[in-house]
């Protein structure tokens, strides 16, 4: 194995500024005469806005102007545009003002804009903005959305009606439920969570009048996305006239893939009052704004035979889109979501529905493993509770019900086609390293304490390494899904890699290094990473749906097969051989049966002092692009096994182990796949347990809109994690890569409910399952007076 490339545990070169304050975010970014935005924002989740005074804000000290939604309209500026239509439709989607007119749908909703020269006297002018409302009745409940006499969101969807959407085959599915022998039901919500990246979003935009030309700096997981939108759809400019930089990005966790009102109304301000204008959010506007995610309420149903074989899946969803229709905001509550239903079991018939709602909450994007986590807790829930109901046994079921290693390609009743896997070893390994066996002994140890200690299992799927644009275009993406990718040389032998993706903390900046080395044999340090610029970056999709490795990795191990073929020629030219009999291993270029060679720098070097090359079959040096469109999504898989105690007293859940066993392909650097795992396996742990996005049911107001009301888990409340990998190369992509990034957070929430049920004995324990969620189930089912 490499030292450097491939497998290789290698330290992440960007973390050196990280952790020495070097790093450059947006909000670092201060530009010539910067001008401050600040934005008055609605108190109200539903009004009608019957009057904007701006006169005594604009008057006051330090103002540059004020802006409403009337200004947007005097220029033509576009409303924000929803990315992604599914497909089937049909698709209500309204539309979406940068600064709202005439009415605001949810509290944080953006009215008016003030800047001025510092961020304190665009506060403070802020309050002087005079609004008269009208307030109206509001609706936060999905489930009461298209009751009778709710509010009217949107008059373009009545009865707040967004998507009203299915897959599967319904008649094949009625029919296995028709048959079966027991059909276990569940009904449960997946809370709305708030992604909270450490880094609040920000953005910062200039216009050069010289060039007629715009420059946006921008807390995004995908610039070229954000370039696209503002500049075809909502400022109608030519698109190389605006160049989108996302510089270093402090986490995103999905809530940084849309494109924001804020990004718009920075980037037309800077025009409209001839000097940069930066906006960076208060941690308040954060939890009211940022996209959030989930918050689906379902009931669903698992059909079985007498010997537990799985004969039929039936769901139903209510999926709260939030107020307007975000980027892509129906995909997760779709596509993203249905069509892992199937997890990793053989079952003939699935059919889902979903029904999309608008209601006066915050619009609902993709969060860490968008669609995938809902879709696994619907699925490991019910095949938990049908093992316990049956008595088959959580193992037992799970094993009888595999797809089996032969039958893949494997094409599930909801679309996908599973391209390889092997599920019972994984199951194996972490029913090993859990001690699953040892588990009686431990519950009876823990008893004896006054604790009820469970166990439950998650064995998950997810579809990732989001790309094919084949696929893409067919679902209703707007966009293809490719990836592209760069290598520049200069002539003493360093290079330049040139990503489309766009890392959040990732570590692409090691790992696509890594790749470079190990084709190319160059050293780590002679090699660094562009992502982020679109004056730099020709085109690119971006991060999430764990993609960076499986696309934009594969694009440049593409560019760096183009590199190897040219550079081959000039190592034969120098060696005076023919390219057919030269040899390129680990960075060196060797004449075969001879000990002739030369090594990738020599050859970069000659490539660009061609004196006698014969230039009319080749161009001085080994510049290459390469751009990478998959065949189908990446399949990663494993099994996550928590076990916790639980005080009936108080009602703390202590987690006291957790085995993770993941199947990822190929795996680059072990210690970012460790990494990656550790985070996602928290986000999954602070939704079980602690994150919910609370909004009053009556005014529509955020009642968890800081970290005062808002819990999320800390180091103390996690154990040392137990991991394990196995290997199955994804055939799609030529590194055998899977994708990581999102595994835990799709595993864990199932696996700790699972373990709560069991030590509680009961059906259901709902998200999150504070202390007092749980101390009132024990009450209500009795487990507390039996455990005593």
């Amino acid at each position: 194995m490499s030292t450097t490339g491939i497998g290789a545990r290698v330290l992440r070169k960007e973390d050196h500024r990280f952790i020495t304050g070097k790093g450059r975010y947006t909000d670092d970014i201060v530009l010539p005469r910067q001008s401050y935005a600040v934005f008055v924002r609605s108190p109200h989740a539903h009004a009608r806005i019957k009057k904007i005074s701006t006169k005594e804000a604009a008057a006051a000290s330090g103002v540059v102007a004020v802006l409403t939604g009337e200004d947007l309209k005097k220029d033509g500026v576009g409303g924000l545009p929803c990315g992604f239509v599914p497909a089937p439709g049909p698709q209500n989607s309204p539309p979406r003002p940068a600064l709202a007119q005439g009415r605001v749908r949810f509290v944080g909703d953006p009215v008016a804009m003030v800047i001025a020269e510092t961020a304190a006297a665009a506060r403070t002018a802020a309050e002087l903005v005079d609004i008269d409302y009208k307030a109206l009745k509001a609706c936060v409940d999905p489930a009461r959305a298209r009751d009778k006499g709710q509010p009217q969101l949107h008059d373009e969807a009545p009865n707040n009606l967004c998507i009203d959407w299915q897959l599967g085959n319904k008649e094949e599915t009625d029919q296995a439920f028709a048959k079966a022998d027991h059909v276990t039901r569940l009904e449960f919500i997946n809370n709305r969570k708030v992604p909270n990246a450490m880094e609040p979003r920000s953005a910062n935009a200039s216009y050069d009048q010289g060039t007629e030309s715009w420059t946006l700096y921008t807390t995004s997981q995908n610039p070229h996305i954000t370039r696209l939108l503002l500049a075809a759809f909502e400022l109608s400019i030519p698109e190389h006239k605006l160049r989108v930089i996302a510089p270093d990005i402090g986490g995103g966790f999905g809530s940084k893939i849309p494109h924001y009102p804020e990004e718009l109304l920075v980037t037309w301000a800077s025009r409209k009052v001839g000097r940069p204008v930066k906006w960076t959010a208060e941690r308040s506007e954060s939890f009211m704004t940022d996209t959030h995610g989930r918050d689906h309420v379902t009931v669903a149903e698992l059909a079985l035979d007498g010997t537990g074989k799985m004969l039929g899946l039936r769901v139903g969803t209510i999926a709260n889109l939030g107020a307007y229709l975000s980027t892509f905001g129906a995909l997760s509550a779709t596509y993203l979501y249905a069509t892992l239903l199937s997890g990793q079991y053989a079952i003939p018939g699935v059919h889902c529905t979903v029904t999309g709602v608008f209601t006066n909450t915050c619009p609902i994007d993709a969060e860490r493993g968008a669609g995938r986590p809902e879709a696994t807790y619907v699925v490991e829930r019910l095949v938990e509770q049908a093992g316990r109901e049956t008595g088959i046994g959580i193992v037992e079921l799970r094993r009888r019900n595999f797809i089996k290693p032969d039958a893949f390609p494997y094409q599930t009743p909801v679309a996908l086609l599973y391209d390889s896997g092997n599920y019972d070893p994984v199951l194996d390994e972490a029913l090993k390293l859990a001690d699953y066996n040892g588990f009686e002994k431990r519950k009876k140890a823990a008893a004896k304490k006054g604790k009820l200690r469970g166990l439950g299992l998650s064995t998950y799927i997810e579809a990732c390494g989001l790309a094919p644009s084949n696929v893409a275009g067919a679902i209703g993406a707007g966009v293809g899904l490719f990836e592209s990718a760069e290598i520049r040389f200069s002539p003493t032998g360093s290079a330049q890699v040139l990503s489309g993706a766009k890392a959040q903390g990732q570590g692409h900046e090691t790992t696509f290094a890594q790749l470079v080395s190990d084709k190319l044999g160059l050293a780590l340090d002679k090699i660094d990473v562009v992502e982020g610029d679109t004056g730099e970056v020709q085109w690119g999709h971006g991060t999430y749906g764990s993609r960076s490795l499986v696309v934009g990795g594969s694009a440049i191990m593409k560019a760096c097969d183009k590199t190897i073929e040219k550079a081959t020629k000039v190592a034969a030219h120098l060696l005076e051989a023919s390219a057919a009999d030269i040899k390129f291993e680990a960075g060196t270029f060797t004449v075969k049966g001879t000990d002739r060679t030369k090594t990738i720098g020599d050859v970069i070097m000659a490539s660009y002092v061609p004196h006698n090359f014969p230039l009319q079959d080749m161009e001085p040096g080994l510049d290459s692009r390469a751009f990478y469109d998959p065949a189908n999504f990446t399949f990663p898989f494993g099994c996550h096994i928590c076990e916790v105690e639980v005080d009936p007293e108080t009602g703390v859940t202590e987690i006291v182990n957790w085995v993770a066993v993941d199947d990822f392909g190929t795996i680059v650097n072990p210690m970012i796949v460790e990494g990656q795992v550790h985070g996602g396996i928290t986000h999954g742990v602070g939704q079980a347990l602690y994150e919910k996005a609370h909004y009053d049911p009556d005014t529509g107001q955020l009642l968890t809109g800081s970290y005062v009301d808002y819990q999320m888990p800390r180091a103390g409340d996690l154990p040392s994690f137990k991991l394990g990998f196995k290997c199955t190369p994804s055939p799609h992509n030529p590194i055998g890569a899977k994708g990581c990034g999102e595994a835990g957070a799709i595993a864990a929430p199932a696996a700790v409910i699972n373990a709560l049920t069991d030590a509680l004995g009961v059906r259901d324990v709902p998200m999150p399952a504070t202390p007092q969620t749980v101390w009132r189930t024990l009450q209500q089912s009795g487990a507390r007076q039996a455990a005593e």
